[in-house]
């Protein structure tokens, strides 16, 4: 085997507003908490049944922080693309602990709004931290609707798209 990728794709929702630390050099680091649900109907009851998953996403980009900062808050529908890294610490009672988190740093990352609250909607790694349109690192990312109104006309909308049925 020639590599190993360490890649994460989410889109879900931010459970809380984000919360910014700074560094003791007053670099921001951003955390959030995603939910992503799956639905599926239970073949004995015929009940609709639904798991949520809950993910830790960490942000070290600065551009990104930015974005998170100024834009992004509980409720928000986000597409994320980071890499999974699990930590060691010790909790209170000197027991070892591990955290595994998606990770958002360097170019790699990004990090898009898909429900078009605001301007600017979006960045990825690259540095562009909101405006413009560069939604993503050209993998095909979803770009959010163009319409600045939640539901409303014009542009197109992500969850509905979803649910086109696949032609193969």
């Amino acid at each position: 085997m020639a590599g190993s990728v360490n890649k994460v794709i989410l889109i879900g929702n931010v459970g809380a507003d984000p919360e910014i630390r700074r560094t003791q050099d007053g670099r921001p680091i951003a955390n959030l908490r995603i939910a992503t649900s799956e639905t599926w109907r239970d073949r004995n009851s015929g009940e609709r049944r639904e798991k949520t998953e809950w993910h830790t996403v960490v942000v070290f980009n600065e551009g990104l922080c930015k974005v998170v900062e100024q834009y992004v808050k509980k409720g928000a529908k986000l597409y994320i693309e980071g890499q999974l890294q699990t930590r060691k610490w010790q909790d209170q009672q000197g027991q070892d602990r591990y955290s595994t988190e998606v990770v958002l740093q360097g170019f790699g990352s990004t990090l898009t709004m898909l429900d078009g609250r605001g301007e600017g909607g979006g960045a990825s790694g690259r540095g562009s931290a909101g405006g413009g349109n560069d939604y993503g690192d050209d993998y095909g990312a979803p770009a959010p609707s163009s319409s600045p109104s939640r539901g409303g006309g014009g542009g197109s909308n992500f969850s509905r798209d979803l649910d086109d049925d696949i032609p193969f």
